[in-house]
């Protein structure tokens, strides 16, 4: 008998569990509103060249907004966590890619996981935000405004698209940006792995600073490149060819 509590997942906003003959594994994490859908070519890319792959939907993604109204920074952890444990159970190294707060939560896996051999971060989010800018969203929960207009899928290409919520729920924007970036905005030069960083430089979900800030403060060994033709949804764009094959590149040499 179907749960009709349980909110029904969008297609193509399926979670990826794929196991392969390799000793090293790929953890693949998509963006806030964003679902699976926005990294599946790296999920594909990294599975066709042979690697173990985890790619969770996080918590209150893909399904309705209401659902994602009742979820933050700790149920998107949790899921991560598991994730990456499913991984660590068949391989020897870890890869960790996000994007946007997907790269967010890569990097904060990282520092609570020192044995991450490498991340590649997608347009992250790493920098926290002003007094004034949460005293703005404090007062939309307050008047009852639980949701505003968000960019939905920031995308330059017009023959491409995403799956992904028009609206931003702020009390989850709120723990992403209060529990999950600023507890580690000033952590990145913990991390020794190294980094291999996209920066589109045209970005309407996220400023290039916040990649700007990583690079600059990351305490390994740092690959970055800008994208001159994306918006944020890179790994849906123009240049996603090259994200795919650089960062299937980037594994190669972190895997040895």
């Amino acid at each position: 008998m179907t749960d009709q509590s349980t909110p029904h997942v969008l297609p193509g906003c399926e979670p990826v569990s794929h196991i392969a003959a390799s000793t090293t594994g790929v953890l693949v994490l998509h963006g806030f509103t964003g679902t699976p859908a926005s990294v599946r070519g790296v999920c594909d890319a990294m599975i066709s060249s042979g690697y173990h792959v985890e790619m969770p939907r996080l918590p209150g993604h893909g399904t309705t907004i209401d659902d994602l109204l009742t979820t933050g920074w700790a149920d998107w952890a949790a899921e991560v966590e598991r994730s990456h444990l499913a991984l660590a159970r068949r391989t020897d190294r870890i890869v960790v890619v996000g994007q946007s707060m997907g790269a967010t939560l890569a990097l904060w896996t990282a520092l609570a996981r020192p044995d991450v051999a490498g991340l590649i971060c997608i347009n992250p989010a790493t920098r926290s935000r002003t007094a004034e800018e949460l005293e703005m969203i404090d007062d939309f929960i307050e008047d009852g405004i639980v949701v505003v207009p968000g960019e939905g899928s920031d995308i330059a290409d017009p023959d491409s698209g995403d799956i992904a919520y028009d609206g931003t729920p702020l009390v989850p924007l709120r723990s992403l940006l209060c529990d999950g970036i600023a507890k580690i905005t000033d952590r990145f030069g913990e991390l020794t792995m190294p980094l291999r960083l996209f920066t589109s430089r045209n970005d309407h979900v996220v400023e290039p600073a916040d990649s700007e800030h990583l690079a600059a403060t990351h305490g390994g060994q740092v690959e970055h490149s800008w994208l001159e033709r994306s918006y944020h949804v890179a790994t849906r764009d123009f240049e996603r060819d090259f994200v795919f094959d650089e960062s299937v590149a980037f594994v190669g040499r972190v895997a040895g």
